[in-house]
């Protein structure tokens, strides 16, 4: 654009508002100080608001009305143009509004007008340090320990390491040092700098998928499907390896924090612990900004981090590794719905390079990519290290008695696992005691009030507690139903903490400790890491947990894996609830036999003759995975077809559905099949009513044609400022 021309800055706000907005040049600003995503702050209705620079555009003709923009907080953007493209890529798939896409990629304190951490200093000794060193300093120990410190490593120290090994007063020593010339700043070596790895041995198929990872250059997406204990992190430590010692940054996003600091060990004993860094919601912003600021100018070798880590600019992008690819964590499921798997993919695409998605339980999505021969196909058969896969037994619950959901035959192979010194690993994904109650005279249960679902009986805090929307409440001392207020109130079903104590209740059980394992029994910080210590110690113990012990766990003591209730999903009103409970039953069972001891897995279930249970049975994923992906097909799901989900809730009832009517009756596409609008499964939480339109398309492309223009129209609907809505492309939840 001439420089003598006039010009407007279209600048999108931090803020699900869907357009953007066009401010003027601050007085002497020329347009080229002006690029595509610096941050700026602008005044916005009676405040200031920070946004991105869109663009530039040359008015028609004078703008009457338009504010100068505030102040330009940026030299030059922050993302480089592949993270551009890519938040440009998201924005308009998941038709959000492009503000809030551009806000979620930035940590807190860049959004709200911060700076970039600065680049730490690095020191070296000087020559006058050294000669102090050998000539002085007897009464000052602790500087003679800092330059010694110092002498000892030939590289210049970076400031935040000298802090580690100085201790307390390593600023004031610092500023002491450096007043009388004893140490220098010296430039920085990047943590990228090439380390000798120590030896690895693989097996053939794990030396295979880190062939095939590394033979081809730039953009290739490869699915790693290895059975659990398969070696998958020895494959992406082994892939790693070479494009660090070219100087390149890996990303790895792993669905749960708690795998965080596993995964951050096992690459930290690899390449070296100053080289490694997590990205994750339980740091602080200040911590996030500085890991961000450290990866973005290739200070940090391999980042490890949870979905909104995919984000984080790299200065020299090598490779893009998913783990657990399959897990729903890694869909945001609030505000900016976006898949960081998928997304982790159209990176690598814009970066040109390599992406691989590794899960002992692949989506389907992802083998369905693979017929179609966009993914490659990685495979690792057995598990590393020459353990065998545990054997699987099915226990028939009809007609037996059980204590607290346990049957006999399993309660005997705890107490035979135990005796023999071993562990013991018991899943059931409820938390709480049971998750209802209900009055033994006339049926009533107990109700969220704020919820359409049972309240769930934590009998440790003596508390109902709504899982939906954290309501609780005392544990009523009789029925609610005023017509019959019988104190006869009895649990139905169960949970960890029923599991838990009917454990604790069995006297040849007394002597060996019990370990329940969930949200409510790790809750403090460091409890769960603590948790697993004691596990990894190896004494004969019983874990019970949820679905955190469900994945990417080493529990080499673990023999015996008892699936409480595997019948959880096979009846569910969600498509995807067979492959879910697929998933989980396997990757559970894959807790059990993963050093040298055989493992055995016990899966309770009263429908032992159903083709899921036979599948889990021989521990055969692949094949019933086959089997759902022909059904999916046949019934025109995805991945063979696009969905998309409008979700509405309101205070009042039917709000929501009068809002999704008034949507789905302005929406006219041939290629798109609307269903509903029909109240959501779970009709009523946290004092909202709910309610869903679904919305089918042959491809992606037909969709995304459909909901471009449809978005607008919705947005100006008359109850679109009475309900709260949002749309979710590509949904999982259905709940």
């Amino acid at each position: 654009m001439p420089a003598s021309e006039p010009f407007l800055i279209r600048v999108a706000v931090f803020a699900p508002l869907r357009r953007f907005f066009h401010y003027l040049p601050a007085p002497g600003m020329a347009a080229e100080q002006v690029r595509t995503g610096l941050r700026v702050r602008v005044p916005f209705g009676k405040g200031q608001r920070y946004g991105i620079v869109l663009g530039l555009d040359r008015p028609a003709s004078p703008q009457a009305g338009l504010k100068p923009i505030g102040e330009v907080l940026d030299e030059a953007p922050l993302l480089p143009d592949s993270l551009h493209a890519l938040l440009t890529f998201a924005a308009q798939y998941y038709h959000h509004p492009v503000g809030e896409v551009w806000a979620t990629a930035l940590p807190t304190l860049l959004r709200k007008g911060g700076a970039p951490v600065p680049e730490t200093l690095a020191w070296t000794l000087s020559a006058a340090g050294q000669e102090q060193l050998a000539t002085g300093l007897k009464r000052a120990p602790k500087q003679r320990q800092a330059l010694a410190y110092l002498r000892e490593h030939a590289a210049p120290v970076a400031e935040e390491h000298l802090a580690q090994a100085w201790g307390r007063s390593w600023r004031s020593l610092l500023a002491h040092c450096a007043e009388r010339g004893w140490i220098r700043t010296a430039p920085r070596q990047p943590s990228t700098a090439p380390v000798p790895p120590p030896p690895m041995t693989l097996n053939s198929a794990q030396a295979a998928a880190v062939a095939a990872i590394g033979a081809v250059p730039g953009f290739t997406a490869h699915l790693l499907d290895g059975i659990t204990g398969s070696g998958k992190t020895a494959v992406y430590l082994e892939a790693i390896a070479p494009l660090l010692a070219a100087g390149k940054q890996a990303l790895v996003l792993v669905p749960d924090i708690s795998l965080t600091p596993q995964l951050l060990q096992r690459f930290a004993d690899r390449f070296g612990a100053a080289r490694v860094a997590a990205l994750h919601s339980g740091l602080t912003d200040a911590q996030r900004l500085a890991v961000w600021s450290q990866a973005r100018r290739g200070e940090i070798a391999v980042l490890v981090g949870t979905r909104s880590a995919l984000f984080t600019p790299l200065a020299r992008p090598g490779i893009l590794i998913v783990d657990e690819e399959h897990d729903a964590s890694l869909k945001q499921q609030e505000g900016f719905r976006y898949s960081a798997r998928d997304l982790a993919v159209a990176r690598a695409r814009f970066e040109d390079i390599p992406v691989v998605l590794g899960s002992a339980t692949p989506s389907l999505e992802s083998l369905h990519n693979v017929q179609q021969g966009r993914y490659r196909h990685l495979t690792l058969p057995q598990r590393a290290g020459g353990a065998a896969l545990p054997t699987v037994e099915l226990v028939d619950l009809r007609r037996q008695p059980l204590q607290g959901g346990l049957s006999a035959p399993l309660l005997q192979a705890v107490h035979d696992t135990l005796a023999r010194g071993e562990q013991v690993l018991l899943f059931i994904n409820r938390r709480g005691f049971a998750p209802a109650i209900l009055c033994h005279e006339c049926g009533w249960v107990a109700y969220c009030r704020r919820c359409s679902v049972p309240l769930t009986l934590h009998q440790g805090a003596r508390r109902l507690r709504c899982h939906h929307c954290g309501a609780e409440q005392r544990i009523p001392e009789q029925c609610g139903n005023a017509l019959c207020g019988s104190p006869q109130l009895i649990p139905v079903g169960q949970g960890t903490e029923q599991v838990e104590s009917a454990l604790r209740a069995q006297p040849e059980l007394a002597n060996f400790p019990v370990q329940r394992i969930d949200r409510d029994a790790v809750r403090r910080k460091g409890a769960l890491e603590a948790a697993l210590a004691t596990v990894q110690r190896g004494t004969p113990q019983i874990l019970v947990g949820t679905q955190m012990l469900a994945k990417g766990h080493h529990f080499p003591d673990v023999t015996l894996v008892g699936i409480v209730n595997a019948d959880q999903g096979l009846f569910s009103n969600d498509f995807r609830g067979q492959e879910r409970l697929l998933a989980m039953v396997v990757q559970v069972a894959g807790r059990a036999g993963r050093a040298e001891k055989p493992g055995r897995v016990l899966i309770q279930t009263h429908h032992p003759e159903h083709p899921l249970m036979q599948a889990l049975r021989r521990l055969d994923y692949g094949g019933y995975a086959t089997i759902l992906l022909e059904e999916r097909r046949a019934a025109g799901l995805p991945p063979y077809t696009c969905l998309a989900l409008l979700h509405a809730e309101a205070h009042q009832p039917g709000l929501a559905l009068h809002f999704l009517q008034e949507a789905a009756a302005c929406l006219h596409h041939p290629a798109l099949s609307v269903h509903g609008p029909f109240p959501a499964p779970v009709e009523r939480r946290a004092g909202r009513y709910r309610a869903q339109l679904w919305l089918q398309a042959p491809r992606r492309e037909l969709m995304a044609h459909a909901l471009g223009p449809w978005m607008p129209e919705v947005e100006k609907l008359p109850a679109a400022r009475r309900v709260r809505w949002s749309l979710d492309v590509d949904p999982l939840d259905l709940l």
